[in-house]
């Protein structure tokens, strides 16, 4: 019953991934930049980002983490439940480092496009 409780979270996570809510701003040189027009460029370039399948990788991260510490869990310790909390605990691990990778991939996207438009990105 964890693993599907802690499932359903990681599910949960994969629907608010797509809100970008941990993503950094850029910080760009600002000198002689059109700030309209950067705005605007930030804009298409987060409209790529967008792209980045965050979710996935949530979803993947939990499966794989699940799998492993599940596997641990029953190694180490024969007791009834322990594979079930170690899948658990590793599908959390899982989803949360899924969810970091997706994030630095998104910043990445949007740092790379703004640099092709010719912005200095400082960060």
């Amino acid at each position: 019953m964890r693993v599907v409780l802690i499932l359903v979270f990681c599910f949960w996570l994969t629907a608010c991934a797509g809100n970008r809510p941990f993503v950094d701003e850029p910080i760009i040189d600002r000198k002689g930049v059109d700030m309209s027009r950067y705005y605007a460029d930030k804009a298409e370039c987060e409209a790529y980002a967008d792209e980045v399948r965050t979710g996935e990788k949530i979803a993947r991260g939990a499966v794989g983490g699940a799998v492993v510490g599940g596997a641990i869990g029953a190694i180490i310790d024969r007791e009834p439940n322990s594979a079930e909390r170690g899948a658990g605990v590793g599908a959390v691990a899982g989803g949360v480092r899924g969810a970091q990778e997706g994030v630095r991939e998104t910043e990445r996207v949007v740092k790379q496009c703004l640099r092709g438009r010719g912005y200095r990105v400082l960060n």
